[in-house]
């Protein structure tokens, strides 16, 4: 256990990060930036400011950042935010390839000025190949991956997957760590990088191991047939009586022996689990068992025990659950009226809560310019001119 005090700046504070606003992946890997501490300032559109600014409240997505509204095809407006780069130690982008260079935003422009910079630039399918220049979301690049034509029941469709491996996992997450990883570099050498993420790439890492498995024949091109796609009867999903749902996983013997004992199901007659072949009969045996109670009824003789089991809760059902609430995953938001999330994973020097997200966009300009050196008549002309928003 760390002796050392508690530190709620968090372990990325005095890092600056400089954002372009983007959709979906490239937000969700500077809120876990932000998260850790590290001070965010993103750059929105210039007409993305509303015409009356009010202040929306506290947003969960957008929390720990800055915001300043810049109009990046005026001059003024491109140079405000190199002077912005020139101080900062990351840049992170999530244009379609060759955005950036002819915005005079590219890695090797912004590395002349600041050698050593953390370049992130993030896109869907790459910097090259015949997809490059397309559009597309997390639901095309986990297809192309292959990943969801492993995803779905015996004769049925491919599941969506809620933008999980694709924006978040594939695309933020991937992004995040790698720029954290340029960063330890870049203190150790004084040179920055270019961390290029592909969120198809991404999802393909995500997925590596079953790529592994695929070659091998451990796992088939057939949905609904694998031990982790629910083709198997001890890792899979069952419909109580009250129609809820509930989930089983004892994979180890000692851990299936336990559920058979504890539900008093009848083993006379149930075929080895080891043999593929008698899958679809011990399913259909565990099928009629969950339908003859509620899922409340199995939560109270198999929670808690290691049978590997756990209710399929909705969202709210989950914030509401006594592991979670035992935790304390979900903390007081920014306004105090509600809760969020808090920042994960945990590290035992930190204590982190969540940071305040921007009013508006543009919110935060005249607090950012000025820390860079803007003097008020400079954020007037530059605001008047339309450079900034």
């Amino acid at each position: 256990m760390s002796q050392l005090s508690p530190d709620p700046a968090g372990p990325l504070a005095g890092i600056r990060i400089i954002e372009l606003a983007g959709q979906g992946a490239l937000p969700f890997g500077t809120l876990k930036l932000a998260d850790m501490g590290a001070d965010i300032i993103r750059i929105e559109r210039a007409d993305a400011v509303p015409p009356n600014p009010v202040d929306r409240g506290h947003s969960s997505w957008d929390r720990g950042r800055r915001s300043i509204a810049v109009d990046l095809k005026h001059p003024d407006g491109l140079d405000t935010v190199l002077k912005l780069v020139d101080e900062a130690q990351v840049f992170l982008e999530s244009f379609r390839p060759g955005v950036a260079e002819r915005l005079g935003l590219g890695p090797d422009a912004l590395a002349e000025r600041n050698p050593a910079l953390v370049y992130g630039r993030l896109t869907g399918w790459g910097q090259t190949g015949p997809l490059a220049h397309v559009a597309g979301h997390s639901l095309n690049y986990e297809a192309l991956t292959g990943v969801i034509r492993a995803i779905g029941p015996a004769g049925g469709s491919p599941v969506p997957l809620l933008q999980l491996l694709g924006d978040f996992g594939g695309g933020g997450m991937q992004m995040a760590f790698g720029v954290t990883c340029a960063l330890i570099e870049a203190q150790r050498t004084g040179h920055g990088q270019v961390v290029d993420v592909a969120m198809t790439e991404g999802v393909m890492s995500l997925a590596s191991v079953f790529y592994g498995m695929s070659k091998v024949g451990f796992h088939t091109e057939e949905m609904g047939a694998n031990l982790f796609d629910g083709g198997s009867p001890y890792y899979n999903v069952y419909e109580c009586a009250d129609g809820q749902w509930v989930t089983l996983a004892p994979i180890e013997d000692k851990f299936y022996n336990l559920f058979l004992e504890l539900t008093g199901l009848d083993t006379e007659g149930l075929p080895d689990r080891n043999d593929r072949a008698n899958w679809p009969a011990i399913k259909a045996r565990f099928s009629e068992l969950f339908a003859t109670k509620s899922r409340a009824e199995w939560c109270d003789l198999l929670e808690g025990t290691d049978a590997c089991f756990a209710p399929v809760l909705t969202f709210a059902e989950a914030m509401a659950h006594p592991q979670i609430q035992a935790l304390g995953t979900f903390v007081p938001d920014g306004d105090e009226s509600s809760t969020e999330l808090r920042p994960l994973p945990r590290l035992a020097n930190n204590p982190i809560t969540p940071r305040p997200s921007p009013a508006w966009p543009g919110a935060d300009a005249d607090e950012v310019l000025t820390e860079a050196g803007f003097g008020d008549a400079q954020i007037a002309e530059l605001r008047s001119s339309g450079a900034i928003g």
